[in-house]
């Protein structure tokens, strides 16, 4: 079913306010299946409100999200990731202390052992467990974690840590990620090998990305449409060459 449909997220004339700004004033998009998307637009513009819309941190005050043709709008996240749309943040919510390889398997959605039945009785969780470790393995193989598996996150650099999120998000099976800035702060190499990871990604388990990002010298390469924003408002969207060339968006967002 979710084949057929070209459009795994679809936002309909989406309104909200905090007193009297408006942050959002009747977005409209559709983000295409297995593509990368950039959400651009000057500090200010409603990048994050949209972004907290979608992922159910904030509730709409009009307007409707759909997922997979699915009427999400209001949904709250931990409803919205059990149905496969994972969010990361600018700053990454890592468990310090533990592994890459413990926060990956944190965020395995079914865990036998998580039980206290099945806890009891190795047989019931074992093979389970075994999976999960195979496949968090191959995770970090795909994001080039492998070396620091054992490592506590504190130790890791600001864009390992930004890559641990990603393959957390990965582990719930996720269909569509949506990722606020994942180059911020990283050194401009690394940054080109976490888009490249991303392209990845989405080619090997034909994965989605929405992305909010302001480094557009390292974004533009990998990224199949840009979504543009000004003032709560939608002011283009299309292929990167196209956008980055409309008057509305040189205006708003590249300074003229």
């Amino acid at each position: 079913m979710h084949s057929l449909q070209t459009n795994i997220l679809s936002v309909q004339d989406i309104t909200k306010s905090f007193g009297d700004l408006h942050a959002l004033d009747g977005i409209s998009l559709d983000v295409p299946r297995q593509k990368v998307c950039i959400l651009i637009g000057p500090n200010g513009s409603g990048k994050t409100t949209l972004i907290n819309v979608i992922s159910g941190i904030y509730k709409p005050y009009g307007g409707r999200v759909r997922f997979n043709g699915r009427d999400i709008t209001g949904f709250p996240p931990y409803r919205l990731y059990r149905m496969g749309m994972a969010r990361t943040f600018q700053i990454p919510a890592l468990f310090w202390k533990l592994t890459v390889l413990e926060n990956l398997l944190v965020a395995e959605k079914s865990s036998p052992g998580e039980s206290f039945l099945n806890s009891l009785f190795k047989s019931r969780w074992i093979n389970s467990e075994t999976r999960s470790i195979e496949k968090a393995s191959r995770m970090l193989g795909l994001l080039g974690l492998s070396k620091v598996w054992d490592q506590p996150c504190y130790n890791l650099s600001g864009g390992q840590m930004k890559l641990v999120e990603i393959g957390r998000a990965l582990m719930s099976n996720a269909q569509l990620l949506l990722l606020d800035e994942p180059v911020s702060g990283v050194n401009p190499t690394l940054a080109h090998e976490i888009f490249s990871r991303i392209l990845r990604l989405r080619d090997e388990f034909g994965l989605t990305f929405f992305i909010v990002e302001h480094r557009l010298e390292v974004a533009l390469r990998y990224v199949d449409t840009i979504f543009a924003m000004a003032f709560g408002k939608l002011i283009a969207s299309g292929n990167p060459k196209d956008v980055l060339k409309n008057e509305k968006v040189i205006e708003a967002y590249l300074g003229g």
